[in-house]
């Protein structure tokens, strides 16, 4: 055994760190994350998913087909979601006038305010969770995380 393999946290049958494992990782900083944004929404009333809800429908109405497939929710599941901003009076649905088949969703003032207090809190964790990154190395981080292979299918939600 060499002193590379005593050392604290080191997988002495390969001499890998386990600490180091990418996925663990991610799902290590990923926790901590999803923690602190909770926080932070929480001061708005919102959990993450509302919260994508508004930032999604701030460019204007959009159609609840449309909207479904941005999220990349079931349609029953987005129900829910506006269901829960609507009783707060964030979003409302309104028949669509070229097709009454169809439903738009557009945000209201009160939801643009609830937005405005979500940005400000996702800036000031954000601000926190990437200090020692310069924005170079953000736009990088960014970019990586772009490339890892995720699709809805993996997401579970406890909300």
């Amino acid at each position: 055994m060499t002193a590379q393999d005593a050392q604290p946290g080191r997988d002495v049958q390969n001499g890998r760190d386990p600490a180091q494992r990418l996925g663990m990782l991610l799902a290590w900083h990923g926790s901590a994350t999803e923690a602190r944004m909770r926080r932070a929404l929480s001061a708005a009333g919102l959990t993450p998913r509302h919260a994508m809800t508004l930032m999604h429908l701030e460019a204007g109405p959009v159609s609840q087909r449309a909207l479904a497939e941005r999220l990349e929710v079931d349609p029953s599941v987005l129900v829910g979601l506006l269901n829960d901003l609507e009783g707060g009076a964030l979003v409302e649905r309104r028949r669509d006038p070229a097709d009454r088949r169809r439903h738009n969703v557009a945000i209201t003032p009160a939801g643009s305010a609830a937005l405005r207090t979500t940005d400000a809190a996702l800036d000031a964790v954000e601000q926190v969770l990437f200090a020692g990154l310069s924005e170079p190395e953000r736009d990088v981080l960014r970019d990586l995380l772009g490339r890892i292979d995720t699709n809805a299918e993996d997401f579970t939600c406890g909300e």
